[in-house]
């Protein structure tokens, strides 16, 4: 993973919550908060929040439980904080790979799609089991490889064919970079985590417009900054590309297309 890799800043915060919180992220939330609210949990420490989508989930189906969100990109925070109303949500930044909090503090860790960017992975695992209680439980979710998500499967193809002696690659490289089940199955039994579940679980994918979903992905995520590096219009010319491949493949109106992602549980 790249340093930029990690940077959600400028318009970037916002496009992401508009256009890829309904697109991929959404789905996801609903079925890890069910999964969250499952257990009982009272304390609930959430890790990568981003903008906030499971912590307003959350908030809604937990009105009782205490959810403390965090992330260590203040601005994707900042946008989090502007969104949520649920007095039971706390957000504050911190870094996943080094918690500020006491042992055994909380009923379950949640992190949905940011296990992806940590650079290290086994330190964060250690740090997840560390702040739970004993019988807690950490849930993550990661996406599967990238030729099980439609959409960001066409908008690297599009941008790779547009800018090939540097083709933008943050989707492949990082997002959809860490799906192998059996290296996260090892690295969670090395951090010291028991009863590990591991499922895949396909989605559909839901859009207004081709438009909606190639603004998205070019123009709310890290790879904005890999096309823009191309020169002068070519964020704009990337993303009219990347929508003009997709309503050719799904239609002009509303369009849905497959997702993939895997779902973890383990116990401390």
């Amino acid at each position: 993973m790249k340093e930029a890799d990690k940077v959600f800043a400028g318009s970037v915060p916002a496009l992401y919550d508009r256009y890829l919180g309904p697109l991929i992220f959404a789905p996801y939330a609903l079925d890890m908060t069910e999964r969250v609210a499952a257990t009982g949990a009272s304390r609930i420490l959430e890790t990568a929040a981003g903008t906030g989508i499971v912590s307003r989930a959350m908030a809604r189906r937990l009105p009782q439980s205490s959810i403390l969100a965090t992330d260590l990109n203040q601005p994707m925070l900042d946008h989090a904080v502007g969104l949520t109303g649920a007095g039971s949500v706390t957000y504050g930044q911190a870094d996943a790979q080094s918690l500020p909090f006491e042992d055994a503090s909380f009923d379950v860790v949640v992190c949905q799609f940011g296990v992806m960017f940590f650079p290290d992975k086994p330190a964060a695992f250690a740090e997840a089991r560390r702040v739970l209680k004993p019988g807690g439980r950490y849930f993550f979710s990661v996406w599967d490889r990238i030729e099980e998500n439609e959409f960001a499967d066409l908008a690297v193809r599009e941008s790779t064919r547009l800018y090939p002696a540097n083709p933008p690659q943050f989707l492949r490289r990082t997002p959809h970079g860490h799906y192998d089940k059996t290296v996260i199955e090892r690295l969670l039994r090395e951090a010291g985590f028991t009863g590990i579940e591991i499922e895949t679980l396909a989605k559909t994918s839901r859009a207004a417009s081709a438009r909606d979903v190639a603004v998205g992905y070019c123009q709310g995520t890290p790879m904005r900054g890999e096309i823009e590096a191309q020169g002068p219009g070519a964020l704009e010319k990337a993303t009219a590309a990347v929508e003009a491949v997709l309503a050719a493949r799904f239609g002009k109106g509303a369009i849905e297309g497959r997702i993939q992602a895997i779902m973890v549980s383990a116990e401390r």
